[in-house]
């Protein structure tokens, strides 16, 4: 088996990262700082025909699949723009699956271009307040009245949803006493983001200060039924082709920002000096950062394999999980690493590695939690009971 990467595939991660160096951590740093969506960033990929990578040619993307997208967001992550870069770009890629999939002709034609072209911005609202990871038990209700859908509720820790165009909306529109199975009765819409109708309360968080999260309230919100993607009350097994390519992408975002942690750990090690020798002669220093890339290192295969079974059509989810789990672990111990080399200035904004630490925490967090991919593994792959 050959894990070296095709020469199409190097030039993607080289294009990217090129694109990514007019971005320094000048930039990021005030980005952090103050806020506000990187909307330069974020116009300088689609400009170069990157935000479509996954879409299809007929509607404006490049085709490409999973893994070569994998390539694209672990050198985003890993050029110093970590997870504030790639959360920006991120829905771009994985998000519209479901559109791509389940959408008709005249939908895709509709629906995707603007994404391609940067021209427009899209949110997924898919998590509630009190369902958590349980998304057979959204209680967001979408009733059909004639040509419309009038939607109520309210969804958390929503991304980009200050500045998006556009709602990827999960919802029930069956209530749950009425459907055999709970997965049933879950419709998938694409629309428009009517703020006159959503209100958007902003999270305040410990990172990712460039792209919002946000707590959203729907009031007779209204969809056209030519927005719904597919049959209605099949939306749940819809969104499921999203999540496998999420989970991919996520943990190429963390190998990302664990090699980037390194890199400035190691940098550190080689020139600072304590009782006159360079800190990264001692062993102390030494094993831990050199254990950090072989978790790395190992997480990267992992995702390499998940991507490569997802572009083959084959079952991706054990391999997508474990690439999950595996990258945000290996992402946040070389982070945590990195503030540990720098000593005191490691706390110091202006060294970065702290930002990389709190940045670290949202792939171990998101989309999934560390102990549902333990307990997928341990049922799906393993044949032990359900636990949950």
């Amino acid at each position: 088996m050959d894990f070296a990467l095709s020469a199409n595939q190097e030039s993607i991660r080289d294009a990217v990262a090129k694109i990514c160096a007019d971005f320094d951590d000048a930039y990021w740093l005030k980005k952090d700082k103050e806020g506000g969506f990187p909307f330069d960033f974020h116009k300088a990929l689609a400009d170069a025909g990157w935000l479509g990578i996954c879409i299809p040619e007929a509607y404006g993307g490049s085709g490409l699949g999973i893994l070569d997208a994998a390539i694209m967001m672990r050198a985003i992550s890993e050029s110093g723009a970590g997870m504030s870069g790639a959360s920006a770009i991120h829905m771009n890629v994985f998000g519209l699956n479901p559109v791509v999939v389940f959408g008709t002709k005249e939908q895709c034609a509709r629906m995707l271009p603007g994404i391609v072209d940067g021209s427009e911005k899209a949110c997924f609202a898919v998590t509630e307040p009190n369902t958590g990871l349980n998304t057979t038990q959204l209680k967001t209700r979408a009733v059909r009245k004639g040509d419309r859908y009038v939607v109520n509720g309210q969804k958390v820790w929503i991304s980009t949803a200050q500045v998006a165009e556009k709602i990827l909306l999960l919802a029930r529109t069956t209530p749950m006493e009425e459907v055999k199975r709970p997965t049933h009765g879950l419709s998938l819409f694409y629309t428009d983001f009517d703020r006159s109708r959503i209100t958007v309360h902003e999270i305040e968080k410990m990172g990712r200060k460039p792209v919002d999260s946000n707590e959203l309230f729907f009031a007779d919100f209204e969809i056209p039924v030519e927005d719904r993607l597919g049959e209605e009350g099949r939306g749940f097994d819809y969104i499921l082709h999203g999540m496998n390519p999420e989970r991919i992408l996520i943990a190429a975002e963390a190998v990302g920002l664990g090699h980037l942690a390194l890199s400035r750990a190691s940098a550190y090690a080689k020139a600072r000096n304590v009782f006159n020798r360079p800190i990264g002669q001692n062993q102390g220093i030494q094993h831990p950062l050199a254990k950090n890339w072989m978790e790395l290192e190992a997480a990267w295969l992992m995702v390499l394999q998940a991507g490569w079974q997802y572009d083959q059509g084959m079952p991706c989810g054990p391999a997508a999980n474990a690439a999950k789990y595996l990258a945000a672990e290996a992402g946040f111990q070389a982070c945590e690493q990195a503030v540990m080399t720098h000593g005191g200035f490691g706390y110091a904004r202006e060294y970065h590695v702290e930002r990389y630490l709190r940045e670290s925490l949202i792939p171990r967090i998101a989309p999934i939690s560390p102990q549902l991919i333990l307990s997928f593994i341990a049922e799906k792959v393993l044949g032990l009971p359900k636990s949950y």
